[in-house]
């Protein structure tokens, strides 16, 4: 059995590629591996699968066309993992409400592979998790369920996602990939099958646990950068002056990092930088810098909710039934995700002031938002006399609307505005008369 020659293999179309998970992330590397060799994409959501198999593609991040003329064999039956060699797994690692990791997707689907498993294989996790998740973990629940032992009968590499959903520039193609494996052979056979679709090439890691750490680091970086951004725009609204001007005037400096306030939810920045402290936590270690930019993100919800209270009792509205509307409700701009949301902060921090908004998303799974949240969005076009309006999400939908646009939605009195991505510019809206708050 030899491992060398799965890459020819594939090639050639004698053996096939699977992927366990087609969401924002595993749906994407599919379609692009399908246009150089033979792929069977499996996801347990049997609903999923209809939709991708009716030409579908409900994560808007390949388009229809491409669901429509990919030639990705779609299956909710797991047996058909058993006709493919080498796999990719691309779950979603989630936190639990204490913050501590939630790898049940990746010990499920890790249970699901092993059931199905062939001798001569490759399994390549992509999930984000702390150093030693792969080995640790992964490998005996696959050991366990296939009776077969990793380094004899099948190999194990890493290689994190690092696709930014709603993002048509860094894509899947353009981003450099890492890749990982447990020995020098799968580490090559790992590297050659992603440069197959890689264009950007890829970064070849050390070993797994140094790859599983850069996936984490990447994006507590992130994180940690934003919530700087996030206690300054604390304290220059304190001292009443405005943060994107001061942010503007300091990114003249050649080296001063270009990061911004805002609300971080989503799968990774919100979540990886806690897989991290997990870690440190299991050796002693307690987090100082990592886990106080994580109380800040946190919090931010609070705090604009806070603002909207603040603005509206200075405009001398009631603050009891106010009518408030949200323009945007899912993670990010431009994206129908709405999981992982810091956007619900805010409704259920207005709630506690006996504040229920109206909420308008034109690009949200609107069903995914009912089904998690229990909210019905409403049209824009219906938003009419509002105490308050939250431009919440930065969608080009939003970035289009006029000053005469945002007007209609208000009632009588002081419009009060808050912007919280900074589109529109503060001081035409200041000198309209408006109350206008920002990040």
């Amino acid at each position: 059995m030899s491992f060398e020659k799965l890459y020819e293999k594939l090639l050639n179309g004698e053996e096939k590629l699977s992927l366990v998970g087609l969401g924002y992330v595993g749906m994407p590397i599919a379609v692009a591996f399908a246009k150089k060799i033979k792929v069977v994409g499996f996801d347990l959501n049997a609903k999923k699968i209809e939709l991708y198999k009716n030409g579908k593609d409900p994560t808007n991040e390949v388009g229809d066309e491409a669901i429509k003329n990919t030639t990705v064999e779609f299956t909710a039956d797991e047996t058909k993992l058993r006709d493919a060699k080498f796999h990719i797994v691309a779950v979603p690692t989630p936190v639990n409400d204490d913050h501590t990791p939630d790898l049940s997707p990746v010990e499920g689907a890790s249970v699901i592979l092993g059931r199905n498993l062939t001798k001569g294989s490759i399994i390549v996790y992509e999930s984000t998790v702390y150093p030693g998740v792969t080995e640790d973990v992964c490998i005996p629940i696959l050991e366990r369920e296939s009776g077969l032992k990793c380094g004899v009968d099948f190999k194990i590499g890493y290689s994190p996602e690092r696709i930014n959903p709603g993002d048509k520039v860094h894509r899947l193609e353009t981003i450099m990939k890492i890749v990982s494996g447990m020995d020098d052979v799968t580490l090559d056979v790992v590297a050659k099958v992603y440069e197959l679709v890689v264009e950007a090439g890829v970064h070849r890691a050390e070993s797994i646990k140094v790859a599983e750490a850069a996936k984490v680091i990447e994006n507590s970086q992130r994180d940690i950068n934003i919530a700087f951004m996030n206690e300054l725009s604390i304290i220059f609204n304190k001292i009443g002056i405005d943060t994107k001007a001061v942010l503007e005037a300091a990114g003249t400096k050649w080296n001063f990092l270009k990061f911004y306030p805002g609300l971080v939810g989503g799968h990774c920045i919100g979540v990886d930088p806690y897989y991290l402290t997990y870690k440190a936590e299991m050796l002693g270690y307690h987090s100082q810098v990592i886990l106080s930019g994580r109380r800040i993100n946190d919090d931010m919800g609070k705090y604009v909710a806070e603002n909207v209270v603040k603005n509206l009792i200075s405009a001398d509205k009631a603050v009891k039934d106010a009518k408030v509307a949200i323009l945007g409700f899912t993670f990010k701009e431009n994206c129908p995700d709405t999981r992982n949301t810091k956007i619900i902060d805010i409704v259920n921090e207005l709630k506690e002031y006996g504040i229920t908004p109206v909420i308008a998303d034109p690009q949200a799974d609107a069903q995914e938002a009912k089904m998690l949240y229990g909210i019905e969005f409403v049209d824009v076009d219906t938003i009419k006399d509002m105490d308050a309006v939250i431009v919440a999400v930065a969608h080009t939908d939003f970035q289009d609307l006029t000053m005469s646009d945002i007007d209609s939605f208000f009632g009588d009195g002081k419009k009060v505005l808050l912007d919280i991505k900074g589109l529109l510019n503060r001081k035409e809206y200041e000198a309209a008369g408006y109350s206008y708050w920002r990040l």
